[in-house]
């Protein structure tokens, strides 16, 4: 069968031979047991759902050693025989473009090139997934390539409900990710509901299908870092920044450490993507030794190397010796993915990563008491180099959460706050997101490298020409995403689709997007889709990173990321998603996102100046009205721009006159 066959059969009538468990790929690790034998069976015969019951005898027993030996339902038997990547929106059968970009997206998040543990349909963080099994890809494939321009796809945690009737301006498919009862949105409850099969964890982007490989994550680790070193007053030059994580997100700071022109140590235990960030040009040593590491570390310093270098081990062990050492660190962070701490997004020290794995499967309780113990310790180890003047802040991954929960000294003195800021409060919330700067990224549906060279140069060009007349407030931001986007193709960051990620307010996102959508018409480049991440100025309410600078106690609301996507619905989205938890935990946050393609039309053009304007002045009125001073400036800017555009402004209160 040819590849639009195989998309157009869905899930197959005759079942394909059982594959090998192949052990050279990065696999998601054993969840743990959660289920009693009654939840088991309903685990099964909810999967069975997908299959005529002529399959369900062969498939009963095949389903329970999966759930038994992995923790999870992934119908290995039914992963594709042809490669997974974004191909050329032509290849993709179908009566409808738009669907068309979207199995082109999804393929994207599945490629093994930028999936973290594509078997298990899991693009990042651990557990991001873009679907729960192979049966809900199949369908959902099959439903895109017979979708009409009147009709939507619904996306119920990974499983596709069906098409129904809709029209030309509604979204081709409305998806949600893990939207359960706010009563049963703990940890445990997402390891119970997933096993069953009927929710899932999408991450961010990952359930939303805009990842685009690590070079979203590039860009916004390369702008923090770069005002991080501002923050303290010191160059990159030949100073220090230390993480950790080399996963599906946090795997790109180290080339943004390079980006920025630091010396970057970034620790992680997993060997195998260890080395294949190394191998895609990533990171540019490892070293496996503690001993080795430190006097690497100080040559490296002292000749003001721009190099990162990966230590394949725990980064307790690196803050330790380098406080033993004196060896100074100027940054600090931790990457890791302390949204997921108990089944593989945080390992403790004492143990090799296999150990790990073994422990965490088969006595959860010691796993967990272990990775407590080990954050008490990270903490430790932090504060004594915070002590002798080390800028460390959260990088928005729950560090300074599960550390306080697990009684780690990472408490301010009024007992209520962290005694670190999160990097939104002190770097990316007041500097780019008040101001409505956030992660507008696009990818080029053709395929064609050159298409995407030219959409470099035009959005270059636009920023270029805005940043004559920008005010003084937003200067900076201008500058770093030109220097950004002219070093785009030299630092080779496309993974995957040919994609592109730069931080823009309302303005550039509308006057880059329509200068795309023209370039189209004159039959200059193929179509382009666009989107963003969720981690962006009006999408997530994540009151321990989007909104930790909201200060007037709404941080803990979500209204905001449900007016977005319903917002966005309406104002032209291609689709749109909600998910809970995406970037720090299950019943953490809340956060939307959209895709929208471009096709070069008159209704492309109005659709993306009505929703792009709404996407980010949402944001920007909500933190206004959190008396953020930058979004104050900038809300008041764009209502000049737009005269329909009416926003309750906050009146500022004399201190004095709360004295009592």
């Amino acid at each position: 069968m040819t590849f639009q066959e195989q998309i157009q059969q869905g899930i197959p009538l005759v079942l394909p031979q059982p594959k090998p468990y192949e052990t050279d790929i990065n696999h998601a690790p054993k969840r743990k047991e959660i289920l009693s034998a009654e939840e088991k069976k309903l685990a099964v015969r909810n999967a069975l759902r997908y299959f005529d019951a002529k399959h369900h005898e062969v498939l009963a027993r095949e389903f329970r050693d999966e759930l038994e030996t992995y923790g999870r339902i992934y119908m290995y038997r039914l992963r594709p025989d042809y490669r997974m990547y974004a191909r050329p929106i032509s290849e993709y059968p179908g009566k409808s473009e738009q669907a068309k970009a979207i199995m082109l997206m999804i393929q994207n998040n599945l490629d093994y090139a930028v999936a973290q543990h594509p078997h298990e349909l899991i693009t990042y963080g651990g557990n991001g997934a873009v679907f729960q099994n192979w049966a809900q890809y199949l369908l959902t494939m099959k439903y895109l390539s017979e979708m009409t321009d009147e009709q939507t796809l619904v996306m119920y945690s990974g499983h596709p409900m069906g098409l129904f009737p809709s029209h030309k301006e509604a979204p081709r498919v409305v998806v949600t990710n893990g939207m359960v009862i706010p009563n049963y949105s703990k940890p445990d409850d997402w390891e119970k509901f997933n096993a069953l099969g009927v929710s899932q964890y999408g991450q961010m982007t990952a359930g939303s299908y805009m990842y685009i490989g690590p070079q979203g994550i590039v860009h916004g680790t390369t702008i923090t870092v770069l005002n991080g070193f501002r923050k303290i007053k010191k160059s990159p030059g030949g100073h220090l920044f230390v993480t950790s994580g080399l996963g599906g997100m946090s795997g790109a700071q180290p080339k943004a450490g390079n980006i920025a022109g630091c010396v970057t140590v970034c620790a992680e235990v997993n060997p195998k993507i260890t080395h294949i960030r190394h191998s895609q040009g990533w990171i540019n040593e490892i070293i496996e030794n503690i001993d080795e590491l430190v006097p690497r570390v100080k040559k490296a310093l002292e000749n003001k190397e721009v190099v990162s270098i990966a230590y394949l081990g725990n980064v307790v062990d690196v803050w330790e010796r380098f406080d033993q050492e004196n060896l100074h660190i100027d940054l600090g962070s931790d990457q890791t993915s302390l949204h997921n701490p108990w089944a593989g997004g945080y390992y403790p020290t004492g143990y090799t990563f296999d150990e790990s794995n073994e422990l965490m499967a088969n006595d959860p309780e010691k796993f967990k008491a272990e990775v407590q113990k080990t954050l008490r310790r990270h903490a430790a180890a932090i504060n004594k180099h915070t002590a002798k003047g080390t800028y460390f802040f959260d990088y928005g991954n729950a560090f300074l959460l599960e550390a306080s929960r697990a009684g780690a000294d990472v408490m301010a003195e009024n007992g209520i706050d962290f005694k670190y800021p999160s990097y939104v409060q002190d770097i990316m919330g007041p500097m780019c997101f008040d101001y409505g700067f956030g992660p507008f990224r696009w990818v080029c549906t053709s395929g064609k490298p050159e298409d995407l060279q030219k959409t470099d140069e035009i959005a270059s060009k636009i920023l270029e020409e805005m940043s004559k007349t920008a005010p003084v407030e937003i200067q900076q931001q201008m500058q770093d995403n030109i220097q950004w986007i002219k070093g785009a193709q030299e630092n080779k960051l496309v993974v995957g689709s040919q994609a592109r990620i730069l931080y823009a307010d309302a303005e550039g996102r509308i006057r880059i997007a329509e200068a795309f959508n023209q370039a189209i018409a004159k039959g200059e480049i193929g179509y382009v889709v666009l989107g963003r991440d969720h981690h962006d100025v009006s999408g997530t309410d994540s009151p321990y990173r989007e909104t930790s600078n909201i200060y007037d106690g709404s941080r803990f609301t979500a209204d905001m990321a449900i007016h977005n996507v319903i917002g966005d619905s309406f104002r032209g989205a291609t689709w749109v998603s909600i998910h809970n938890g995406g970037g720090v935990g299950w019943g953490e946050v809340i956060n939307g996102g959209f895709g929208m393609v471009l096709d070069g039309s008159k209704e492309a053009s109005r659709r993306l100046k009505s929703m792009l304007f709404w996407d980010v002045n949402n944001g920007i009125s909500r933190r206004s009205w959190a008396r953020n001073d930058g979004a104050i400036f900038a809300i008041k800017r764009a209502m000049e721009v737009q005269p329909l555009l009416k926003v309750t402004l906050p009146n500022k209160v004399d201190e004095s006159l709360l004295d009592f």
